[in-house]
């Protein structure tokens, strides 16, 4: 193997490889990717599929950390997994099917299945980060499936939104997910109760959690991530709150703004911004737990070195 590596032959081959499947990845889905930026950025795509606008930043992450791990990714031995193949098939299917949701989900199932196929299970681990972010940022059907379970958390923004604005002293009535301000009608819709934002927080979680090497720390982890639940949801309910006091106060240019305009997306921002901080904070604090102390002290050593008598 050591010989392989050596040889120009060898290493002009493997790059050659290397370059043609990278050619015919782009040539396969970059049509697909320019999809969904655009939508995401535009806002011409599906309202489910806006669920994750986070590969915006998702994406070029997990190519950066690739690009960054390319010489351990060369110092593994090349080794041929079966479940490779069969990963490699399926995502051919998933992509000839023409179904849109198979081929969103083509991508990556593919780019798991090259893993396997070329370097086995510890070229899976290395790229396993990566392949995470590509997984969650993938668009497909999850949105709609958990939309109908989602009426809870709609019903619990709009009571608090209804407590907040009565007590700012606004004639406001709230029935289950429905607020009525000065006559006008607000509803909570299962996309206005806060999950893609949701989603959004816990992804940039996970990311900052990988940049300042923090993923291993099991009370970090937890805690940035109940954080960012918290703000999150929290940001979601002031947002609501906000929503329907310009929409009830006849203030409709300042509605569209924070709710179809950019100003959403800079509330947003200042909602990643706050987790942000939050990691910030976790950083100082010392939630590493210390290694436990042993049991018994070991016995005193003789200090003449009459040990071997």
């Amino acid at each position: 193997m050591v010989q392989r590596l050596k040889n120009p032959a060898f290493l002009l081959e493997r790059r050659w490889l290397y370059a043609m499947m990278g050619g015919l990845f782009i040539l396969l889905y970059a049509p697909l990717m320019v999809h969904w930026v655009d939508g995401w950025l535009n806002k011409t795509i599906s309202i489910e599929h806006e669920y994750f606008s986070h590969g915006l930043i998702g994406f070029p992450f997990a190519a950066y950390i690739v690009w960054l791990q390319r010489k351990k990714w060369r110092r593994l031995s090349d080794r041929t997994h079966p479940v490779g193949g069969i990963l490699l098939g399926l995502g051919a299917l998933c992509y000839l099917s023409g179904t849109g949701e198979l081929v969103n989900l083509s991508l990556p199932i593919l780019l798991t299945g090259l893993c396997l196929w070329l370097k086995g299970v510890p070229g899976l681990k290395l790229q396993g980060f990566p392949l995470i972010l590509v997984w969650l940022a993938t668009p497909n059907a999850m949105p709609y499936l958990i939309s109908p379970f989602s009426i809870v958390l709609q019903t619990f923004i709009a009571n608090v939104a209804g407590f907040i604005l009565i007590h700012a002293g606004m004639d406001v009535q709230v029935e289950s997910i429905y607020l009525t301000v000065g006559g006008r009608l607000v509803e909570v819709a299962p996309h206005c109760s806060g999950l893609k934002m949701l989603f959004t927080s816990l992804y940039v979680g996970l990311m900052l959690l990988y940049w300042t090497d923090n993923l291993r720390s099991r009370p970090k982890t937890i805690a940035l991530l109940l954080g960012a639940t918290f703000i999150s949801v929290s940001a979601n309910i002031l947002r609501n709150t906000l929503l329907t006091y310009f929409h009830g106060s006849h203030q409709d240019q300042l509605f569209a703004w924070l709710h179809e305009g950019w100003g959403g997306d800079l509330y947003s921002a200042g909602m990643l911004g706050l987790v942000l901080v939050w990691m910030n904070i976790l950083d100082r604090l010392h939630l590493t737990p210390k290694p436990a102390l042993p049991l018994t002290p070991e016995p005193p050593q003789d200090s003449m070195g009459d040990s071997e008598s």
